[in-house]
């Protein structure tokens, strides 16, 4: 599927020509800058981005452990009102995510009143029965989600699904505002930018709330899988900026369901642990035992409330893709109101007549496992091959009840250099939401990713997809965006 008939963010359907009236000033700019040093700029950025090595793999390249995340120098615009909307749909949803996650493990109300069928929870691989009955410290599991969203008009945004496990990417959300900052300082000037650099302080905050037993000064750290990890730079970009240790498995032990980090001080207590590792590794006396990732007796210490876990173990069962297809049913039943920003309409193949709806219509649809991610195991129907078609229909008709499948939207499209000058690209969107006991915080910007090939719809970094700065206007007369020269200075950009 092309760009046709997609509407713009900048341009709207009238072209370069008749930007909409609220980007005039950012279409003049991309008008008066000549492409020579447009290019140069985008190619400043990203040679600074490969001297910090902010890379991630995108599997099957050779080359994956030296791949950037391509960066596009004209950024993404929200207006001030326009992110007002969508933060209040987004706190909505977390809390809902949230409330789902404590009922589930808990006294599971939404399966006694029928909502769900319950063969969806407890036949589904993200449940786990482990987790059942532990509540953790503040009744808090999602602490952090990224909720991509897509648009297809000037008021129509949808969620595209749900990040409740280990939403990764906000990195590249702050590095790209560093870089244009430094490149284009003429925009800021133009446009009155929310800041998104107190991101790590606002994370920070946010650990210290929830930790275990009201200690005033808790230990926190980011527990990594290691450097061969794809988004290792991410891990420990934010351990440097929060000030706080980055640690592997090895670092960490359990003693008497207390853990412990080894400093060259000695031992010190850990009471608050944001990890980026998966569920399966995290503790191999629980999950895996054949992980050498995780801690042993992690879990223990997590049971007995002597350690937060951000996010909580058993969250992938809130961002299921089957899952997500119930969650108007899930807001509205935890938060007593419509969901305020929609689902993509979707079909669950498990259900006989959603699937022959599916099958007779493999062509126009996009197809996803329930629990994939990072665009893997999907199938953009208008843009598949008839043997990629086939293959998925075998596949379907085997194992119906791990794929779900949505209408082919025509996803917003934002003006992107490439060689020959400024043409559209479809991009999605990531926001951040934190939770803390001290309440739910959306940064006021995100990850946009962009589908760089041209009528590609598949943005994710992991397929060869770029990003772009997201900026979100104040209200007039509020402060802007203003250059962290510290920031600036320590990352040698």
């Amino acid at each position: 599927m092309g760009t046709i008939g997609a509407f713009d963010e900048i341009w709207g359907h009238g072209g370069p020509t008749t930007p909409r009236p609220e980007f005039d000033a950012l279409s003049r700019w991309v008008a008066d800058t000549p492409r020579d040093e447009l290019h140069r700029r985008q190619q400043s950025a990203e040679a600074a981005f490969r001297q910090l090595g902010i890379t991630f793999a995108v599997y099957g390249d050779n080359d994956a452990a030296e791949r950037i995340i391509p960066f596009d120098i004209v950024p993404r615009i929200f207006l001030h009102q326009e992110w007002a909307s969508l933060s209040e749909g987004l706190v909505q949803r977390v809390q809902a995510i949230n409330a789902f996650l404590e009922d589930i493990y808990g006294e599971r109300r939404i399966l006694a009143e029928g909502l769900i069928p319950p063969e969806l929870i407890f036949r589904n691989d993200q449940f786990r029965p482990e987790v059942a009955g532990i509540r953790p410290p503040h009744g808090i599991w999602a602490h952090i989600c990224g909720i991509d969203l897509v648009r297809t008009g000037p008021d129509q945004f949808f969620v595209l699904e749900d990040n409740a496990r280990t939403p990764s990417g906000v990195s590249y959300m702050l590095e790209n505002r560093e870089a244009m900052l430094r490149l284009c300082p003429e925009l800021f000037r133009e446009f009155r930018v929310a800041p998104v650099d107190s991101y790590p302080d606002r994370l920070l905050e946010t650990m210290r709330s929830v930790a275990p037993g009201g200690n005033a000064n808790p230990v926190c750290v980011v527990l990594t899988p290691g450097h061969f990890n794809s988004a290792y730079y991410e891990h420990s970009f934010l351990a440097d900026s929060m000030g706080i240790e980055l640690v592997e498995a090895a670092d960490l032990v359990v003693d008497d369901d207390f853990v412990w980090v080894q400093t060259v001080g000695g031992r010190v207590r850990v009471d608050v642990i944001y990890r980026r590792i998966d569920d399966d590794f995290l503790d191999p006396l629980t999950f895996r035992p054949d992980s050498m990732l995780g801690v042993p007796g992690l879990m223990a210490a997590y049971r007995a409330g002597n350690v937060a876990l951000i996010n909580a173990p058993g969250n992938g069962i809130a961002d299921d893709k089957a899952i997500y297809s119930y969650m108007p049913e899930i807001v509205r039943f935890y938060t007593g109101q419509d969901a305020k920003l929609p689902n993509v309409e979707t079909w669950r193949c498990r259900e006989p007549q959603a699937l022959k709806y599916v099958l007779d219509n493999l062509p126009d649809l996009v197809v996803k496992l329930v629990d994939g991610s990072g665009g893997y195991g999907m199938l953009v129907g208008p843009t598949a091959t008839k043997q990629e078609i086939a293959d998925f229909r075998a596949a379907l008709i085997a194992e119906p009840h791990r794929y779900i499948a949505q209408p082919t939207l025509a996803l917003s499209t934002v003006p992107t250099l490439v060689e020959q000058g400024l043409a559209p690209r479809h991009v999605d969107f990531r926001p951040f939401v934190l939770t803390g006991s001290d309440g739910v915080r959306v940064v006021p910007g995100g990850l946009t990713r962009v589908a760089l090939r041209e009528g590609s719809l598949v943005v994710n970094s992991s397929q060869g997809g770029g990003t772009k700065d997201s900026f979100v206007l104040l209200e007039d007369g509020a402060p802007g965006q203003r250059q962290s020269q510290s920031q600036s200075q320590r990352q040698g950009v």
